[in-house]
């Protein structure tokens, strides 16, 4: 096989940026474009603004929350993470009015791509609630200028005894519009990353598919609510699905 046809094969099983030939001492002037496409549209979705208007009109006729973390802004919430963290004293109070006690609350934050969770979080919320009929459901909360650890005192204020965080990701030069979902049992504000589950990469681009990452937490959810744990405590023991002959890689 001739080095070309080596590369195109390589090509065609990775999203990586490998093989993109030259021009003289340059890159071709198409792989330089696509590159600076898709650069703009990775700084796009981290500077993006979450419109909780159509995400509330997207999850209809779900109950649902708006909150805020304690970053006043934008630019704030890129440089300060630990604001991201923390509630406004408003959300805290609209949490503390609407009480409650249930199984499980979905949380959908924007994180840094609020690109990823307009598109795709309302279907991910209604993909994982597909097989929860017999949990008690929480509303669901949209919070902005939101990282992950925003999810504990949200839970804990709701009175959850799991939080499902659904969280745009880092976009990168191949996605830009990833989710990400963190699972933390007993929410509380001090809970570490080691107590949560993470089920990362889920996208349309060929990542993980909504009814992937809905039959993943729902198996990491009901053994977390069984064993009353999550994080490093608690594996995706889950039996693979074989490929049959003609269906797959074996």
């Amino acid at each position: 096989m001739v080095p070309g046809e080596v590369w195109a094969r390589l090509r065609r099983t990775t999203p990586a940026r490998i093989a993109l030939g030259r021009v003289g001492h340059a890159l071709p002037l198409g792989e330089v474009l696509d590159f600076q496409l898709a650069h703009a549209r990775a700084r796009d979705a981290v500077h993006a603004a979450l419109d909780p208007a159509a995400l509330t009109a997207a999850l209809a006729p779900l109950p649902v929350l708006e909150v805020e973390s304690d970053a006043p802004d934008r630019a704030t919430y890129l440089r300060r993470p630990d604001l991201g963290r923390r509630l406004s004293a408003r959300s805290a109070a609209v949490l503390a009015d609407a009480g409650g006690d249930c199984d499980v609350v979905f949380v959908i934050g924007d994180g840094l791509s609020a690109t990823g969770v307009q598109a795709g979080a309302a279907q991910l919320v209604r993909a994982c609630l597909a097989g929860l009929d017999n949990l008690r459901i929480g509303p669901v909360v949209i919070a902005q200028a939101a990282r992950v650890a925003l999810g504990d005192p949200i839970g804990e204020a709701l009175g959850a005894r799991v939080c499902v965080m659904i969280i745009g990701e880092r976009p990168g030069l191949s996605v830009h519009d990833s989710l990400g979902i963190y699972m933390t049992y007993a929410p509380q504000t001090g809970r570490t990353d080691a107590e949560r589950n993470c089920i990362s990469n889920i996208h349309g681009a060929g990542g993980l598919s909504p009814q992937e990452a809905a039959r993943t937490l729902g198996w990491l959810l009901r053994e977390a609510l069984r064993r009353e744990l999550s994080g490093v405590a608690l594996k995706d023991d889950q039996t693979p699905t074989l490929a049959f002959e003609g269906q797959g890689p074996a």
